[in-house]
């Protein structure tokens, strides 16, 4: 089976990790500050606080904005069901916007609207989560001028984005939003196992992410309540939670930074030849806005059911039966029975249901080899024949 993803491990990186085992400290050592180091550095931001993973990454950022009861985020259909749960983790309610149809991220223009009407209703987010669908970077500057106007937050779900760059600069510098998200599970671009960083400019939201991801507990003097008792004294300021980095995944992530442009930049070579291998075939191949950079996580194609005389479903198992192990992202998450459960149903957002009645993820992964991308795009001319 060819995956649709998949991570690439080295000896370096083997190495790297045997160095912490044989250390003194598994966790809550050195290597998290150097990995943390690492990507505020790569990406040009002023903190990178890891966590366990990009999940927590959201958490601790929505309970460093002080999101809760009362307050609403919205975020896109089409993500991971993490980029919605994590206001409802802080008590919030959530609301989602439509996709571009072309880009597949949160649509500005559909965004301005809702938020006209949420205005006049009283019902303004506290938090908006655009998401980097696949890695292509969202349309920040036209979000960001709309959080200036109605005076939300911004949380950049980059899960898929790492490495990737808007107007010429890295995703992850914060220029048009307040915490930038990256996720290392081993599916994605980098991996460090699972784990997960929250990025910003911002020193007061990096120091409450660190409490919310350590039990809300402190050793510094400054952020105490009176003097410390000792050397051994810590005070909880805060409830926070055990969301903490090993230094084993620390010293992975570390290793496979160094290999970060290339790997991006393999997966583009990967993409091009995709695009010419399916240029005469019934689907659309990815957009790229000239405005961003793609991590390219993921490979997405949309079937023209209308030329195919099979269904999405027969597509897709035609392919997973010939040993492509494709995969779909992502089921709209108002349609989960957990959010239809609060009101949400087929037809509030069209784009999105469009969208996933036609998508499937091809292979992509920088070590994809040109004979294993012939072999998917054989299985898929067979899959979609009459």
């Amino acid at each position: 089976m060819i995956p649709y993803g998949r991570q690439d491990i080295t000896q370096a990186d083997v190495d790297a990790v045997v160095e912490v085992l044989k250390s003194d400290f598994l966790t809550q050592g050195p290597k998290v500050p150097i990995f943390e180091q690492t990507i505020a550095e790569k990406v040009g931001a002023r903190h990178a606080v890891a966590v366990n993973s990009a999940t927590s990454a959201l958490h601790i950022a929505c309970l460093a904005l002080e999101l809760g009861p009362g307050d609403w985020l919205w975020t896109t259909p089409i993500t991971f069901v993490a980029s919605a749960n994590c206001g409802l983790y802080c008590g919030a309610q959530v609301d989602f916007v439509d996709i571009d149809p072309r880009t597949y991220n949160m649509n500005p223009a559909a965004l301005q609207d809702k938020l006209e009407q949420a205005e006049q209703l009283g019902r303004l987010p506290k938090v908006v989560v655009p998401v980097h669908l696949c890695g292509q970077p969202c349309d920040m500057a036209a979000i960001h001028a709309l959080s200036q106007r109605y005076g939300f937050k911004v949380v950049e779900d980059a899960s898929h984005a790492i490495g990737g760059k808007y107007r010429d600069e890295y995703v992850g510098n914060c220029s048009y939003s307040d915490i930038t998200i990256f996720s290392f599970h081993p599916v994605k671009i980098i991996t460090t196992a699972e784990g997960g960083v929250a990025v910003t400019n911002d020193d007061k939201l990096a120091g409450r992410m660190e409490l919310f991801r350590s039990h809300g507990v402190t050793r510094d003097p400054k952020l105490m309540t009176h003097p410390p008792d000792g050397p051994w004294y810590y005070q909880q300021v805060a409830l926070g939670l055990n969301y903490r980095m090993t230094e084993l995944q620390a010293a992975l992530g570390i290793s496979q930074m160094n290999r970060l442009d290339d790997y991006v930049a393999a997966r583009h070579r990967i993409a091009e030849r995709y695009d010419l291998l399916l240029a005469d075939l019934p689907v659309t191949t990815p957009w790229q806005h000239p405005d961003g950079y793609s991590g390219l996580h993921l490979y997405v194609i949309r079937l023209h059911l209308d030329q195919i005389k099979k269904t999405h479903r027969e597509v897709f198992d035609s392919l997973r039966q010939q040993g492509i192990g494709v995969n779909v992202h992502y089921i709209p998450v108002h349609t989960q029975p957990y959010y239809e459960s609060m009101g949400f149903q087929v037809g509030n957002f069209p784009h999105a249901e469009h969208y996933y009645q036609e998508a499937i993820s091809l292979p992509m992964f920088q070590t994809l080899t040109t004979s294993q991308q012939d072999e998917v795009v054989r299985a898929l001319r067979q899959a979609i024949a009459a």
